[in-house]
């Protein structure tokens, strides 16, 4: 299948998902489903991909195992983590308090769609990917290479967390173990690396330069829209104070050595 076939699927798949995923949270009132499905649909995407590309097989392979097993994990963390050991997420509970019962259902099926339009626009480089004829180079093997990092990076960082969530002395307290240390929000920025070497392994496809929209589009969400500033409202509502220390001290995104406290007294 050409590009555009395949992304014509897509598209008709991530709504038709997202429609079905709307009914499941009107009868569970847990709205965070859709970060499952999202995560399961760009893995689909590229498997989809990686079978009906037209490119060399190496690239098909390369490019539907990466995002298979990525969407896979992050689908099930979401699923295991959050949806069924903490209850809905607090973004989806304000949305419901913002728009009340008459309003929301309207709201959260626009939102859902809105989710399948990402999947659509984040999985062009998957495709482009697959469509690849020439043989794996430098592009390929160095963009596997920045994958096995964001992808260790990530779980260790969402290990440490999860373990520093289980003492009993972490409650209104922010987790500053590892990783944390040194950024506010390592799992997003591991992420992002993820989609960083999504953009290089498409970026010798016949027009791969359009991947690279993947990754500073994924920049945009995580650190203006859906990911850091709802994180650190909800933060800041529950840890108060110690947040606000962990903010003027450690790195909101990129990794890097945590500074003195400017307000911190002499």
């Amino acid at each position: 299948m050409t590009v555009l076939e395949q992304l014509a699927v897509v598209a008709a798949f991530s709504v038709a998902l997202m429609t079905a995923l709307w009914f499941v949270q009107r009868r569970t009132g847990d709205a965070g489903i859709v970060d499952v499905g999202w995560s399961y649909a760009l893995a689909a995407s590229a498997v989809f991909a990686g079978v009906t590309g037209e490119g060399l097989m190496s690239q098909r392979i390369l490019i539907a195992v990466l995002i298979g097993v990525w969407g896979l994990r992050l689908g099930t963390h979401i699923l295991t983590d959050r949806v069924l050991s903490d209850g809905e997420d607090g973004r989806y509970a304000d949305l419901r308090e913002r728009f009340g019962a008459e309003k929301i259902q309207r709201v959260l099926f626009i939102f859902y769609q809105v989710q399948a339009g990402f999947v659509i626009a984040l999985c062009v480089p998957f495709l482009l990917a697959a469509s690849n004829t020439e043989p794996l180079g430098v592009l390929q093997y160095t963009g596997l290479g920045l994958f096995v990092v964001a992808k260790i990076g990530e779980s260790i960082a969402d290990m440490q967390l999860k373990r520093f969530k289980r003492r009993p002395d972490s409650k209104g307290k922010t987790c500053r173990v590892g990783l944390w240390r040194y950024s506010r929000h390592p799992n997003y920025f591991f992420e992002w690396l993820m989609w960083c070497a999504y953009a290089l392994i498409a970026f010798n496809a016949p027009y791969g330069w359009i991947g690279l929209f993947a990754p500073l589009f994924m920049l945009l969400l995580i650190t203006k829209v859906t990911g850091i500033p709802p994180t650190e409202k909800r933060a800041l509502r529950s840890r108060g104070e110690d947040y606000r220390r962990y903010q003027r001290t450690t790195s909101p995104f990129i990794p890097w050595f945590p500074k003195a406290d400017p307000e911190a007294e002499p």
